[in-house]
């Protein structure tokens, strides 16, 4: 199996809608040890029973905009495991009132919080876990097509994926020197919790799939295979990069 003695760390299951979900159940498919994490104890409730049905290790709470709360989730893990072979960045968030409307009236703390949570949290992982991370190890973060094209909503939030692709990069020099290898996932639209507080996301779905060269939507699975190439050695030879995961979409003009 492909990912057989590999632990994979993994932030951002919500529930079995999350894009973080598919990649974990994958993940364990193909033979990796899991951890999971909780931003907070109400949503405790939802990722017991995932992590019973996924055999995860263990589970940990840690809201990734607390420096504190991030080192004592490595703390745990490093108590637990001791090592990390790959690290999924499954994290995003914008107040619902900036994903809507003009970008111009975003609010100086709705786009601080956007940039902390959604780009941030990423380079405050690596820097805890790095001590952690084994010489072949692999980071990944989730992206979509916003960071680099006005998709109208997005607004905040394409500003900070824009971030998130531009801190994949940096990472990837730093961490590089040790083997580890740091890449984005800029997969399509799919309805998952985040995507349900974006105006009019249907409607993005719907043109999609008649615009996309494969003429439809992208499923969690389809993500998930990108992250297990990304997280095995059959990627030993990719950093930096932004692989997309969106029917083709991005390749088209007028």
């Amino acid at each position: 199996m492909l990912l057989s003695g590999k632990k994979a760390l993994i932030f951002g299951v919500v529930n079995k809608r999350s894009i973080a979900y598919g990649i974990a159940k994958l993940f364990k498919e193909n033979g990796a040890s899991l951890a999971l994490s909780y931003a907070a104890d109400p949503i405790k409730k939802r990722i017991e029973p995932i992590a019973e049905e996924l055999g995860a290790d263990f589970i940990v709470q840690c809201n990734v905009g607390s420096d504190e709360e991030i080192a004592s989730t490595a703390a745990t893990v490093k108590e637990h495991w001791g090592v990390v072979d790959v690290l999924v960045h499954s994290v995003a968030y914008a107040n619902r009132e900036d994903l809507q409307g003009r970008f111009i009236d975003t609010s100086r703390e709705g786009f601080a919080v956007a940039l902390d949570v959604s780009a941030f949290s990423l380079v405050a992982l690596c820097r805890a876990f790095e001590p952690m991370f084994s010489d072949n190890g692999s980071v990944m973060a989730m992206s979509y097509y916003g960071s680099g094209r006005v998709v109208a909503n997005y607004n905040a939030m394409g500003v900070a994926k824009a971030a998130l692709e531009s801190s994949v990069r940096y990472l990837a020099v730093d961490l590089g020197e040790k083997g580890v290898r740091v890449n984005a996932i800029s997969a399509g639209p799919v309805k998952t919790m985040a995507a349900s507080a974006i105006s009019g996301f249907h409607t993005i779905l719907s043109h999609i799939e008649e615009r996309a060269p494969l003429k439809r939507n992208i499923s969690l699975e389809d993500v998930g295979k990108c992250a297990l190439y990304l997280a095995s050695d059959l990627s030993s030879g990719t950093t930096g990069d932004i692989v997309f995961v969106d029917s083709g979409y991005n390749i088209m003009g007028l």
